[in-house]
């Protein structure tokens, strides 16, 4: 890594097939080690089951309630300040049990490359 300042990405948010919304921060060719993108999930709203294939992911849940679940495992409530370690390869979704906006955002290491998502629905 050498020295540098990224600025974050100027694009909009956009309505993803996983279910929310996507507004990409940073994934940039001078640090490929790490992306951050913030995920809006609205009330309600449960998103796809989905893998990242060599790709470890973090959710920071910045705002509202949710029920995560990881490799099978049980919904496990989450709030603001709460951080979700995803392995690569493991099945994970989100739902929003809360009544605003679930706000979160996504940090993958190596960064998010399209083609290691793969949805499972």
């Amino acid at each position: 890594m050498k020295p540098a300042i990224i600025k974050p990405g100027c694009g909009d948010e956009r309505y993803t097939a996983e279910r929310c919304y996507i507004l990409e921060l940073v994934n940039a060719p001078a640090d490929p080690s790490i992306s951050i993108a913030r995920a809006r999930v609205e009330p309600g709203v449960t998103t796809v089951w989905h893998v990242l294939e060599g790709i470890d992911e973090r959710y920071l849940i910045v705002s509202g309630t949710g029920a995560m679940e990881v490799a099978g495992g049980p919904p496990q409530s989450v709030k603001g300040g709460d951080l979700v370690l995803i392995p690569a390869g493991c099945s994970q979704r989100i739902t929003n049990t809360g009544t605003e906006d679930l706000v979160f955002y996504c940090i993958c290491s190596p960064g998010f490359r399209q083609d290691k998502y793969q949805a499972l629905e």
